[in-house]
């Protein structure tokens, strides 16, 4: 947590001190670890994580109803017997699942800005952020220290191009956003995507591309057909699957009892059809339908 605070006082214009709100401050709990009721502490209002796992949040309330709370959280007091979350807002929701009254916290006074660094880099580094989350962390990072992207790069040690490729989501229709968001649709068929010019072709390749479950490729080379054609009349008829095609493969998909894909080739006249199989007792079935003997 050292270095985490250190950047958030290089970034912030605001002395971490600054007492803007003449809140009384506990000279008793400033910068000192305290055990502080739940019911006095809000969530960060600059959090940038908008969906919280579950199963992951359920995980760590089973550990510290069995452990206790190992690292305090980080507040800052914001009223009499009020206080905000800078770091650690997940320990606090498992504790709250908890069933816990209390939980052990550092108090520090925060500026605001101060506060949005250190929240904004405590969860941009979690590989548990939806890349939607992260675009959005990333962009208000940018906005709120006015810094390019290079000098962005350079504070969190990241290369400039992964925070141009997540900005860049922020211009996807809304309707692919809510695919990224919650991982139908991943950080490579949406770069693959973006490549289309107009917001509807982008929307029919992401729909096509979560019905028939395409690889990252697949969308790729699909891009690079429909990049070719004269107008968005015939890219759009690349991108759409034929009705012929999808009966095709509804057709061979009922017969073998398993998800078949029928991909045409540049010129119509060459492709392949993917059978898949998710066991090796399933493949032994296909292969009996087939009339083929696996032995």
């Amino acid at each position: 947590m050292g270095s985490i605070i250190n950047i958030g006082q290089e970034l912030s214009s605001t002395p971490a001190a600054e007492n803007k709100h003449n809140v009384p401050i506990d000279k008793d709990l400033q910068k000192s670890r305290a055990e502080i009721a739940v019911s006095e502490i809000v969530p960060n209002p600059f959090q940038p994580r908008q969906t919280w796992n579950d199963d992951q949040l359920k995980d760590l309330s089973n550990s510290i109803k069995e452990n206790g709370i190992i690292q305090p959280i980080i507040v800052r007091q914001k009223g009499i017997n009020k206080y905000e979350i800078i770091a650690g807002e997940r320990r606090f929701r498992a504790a709250q699942l908890a069933g816990l009254d209390k939980v052990p916290a550092m108090v520090r006074p925060t500026s605001d800005s101060e506060m949005l660094s250190l929240a904004l880099i405590e969860n941009i580094h979690r590989a548990d952020l939806n890349p939607m989350e992260r675009a959005g962390a990333y962009q208000k990072f940018l906005e709120t220290f006015s810094l390019t992207q290079e000098q962005a790069a350079q504070k969190l040690g990241e290369d400039r191009s992964v925070i141009a490729n997540h900005i860049r989501l922020l211009s996807l229709p809304n309707e692919i956003k809510q695919m990224l968001t919650d991982g139908s649709l991943s950080m490579g068929h949406a770069r693959a995507i973006l490549a289309l010019p107009t917001e509807d072709l982008k929307k029919k390749l992401a729909n096509r591309a979560l019905a028939g479950r395409l690889s990252v490729r697949e969308v790729e080379r699909l891009v690079r057909i429909a990049l070719t054609q004269k107008d968005n009349a015939t890219a759009k008829a690349v991108i759409e699957k034929p009705a012929h095609i999808k009966d095709l493969e509804s057709k061979i998909r009922g017969r073998l009892g398993t998800n078949v894909k029928i991909i045409a080739g540049k010129k119509g006249s060459r492709g392949k059809i993917i059978i898949e199989y998710y066991s090796l007792d399933e493949f032994d079935s296909i292969a009996e339908k087939l009339g083929v003997n696996s032995d």
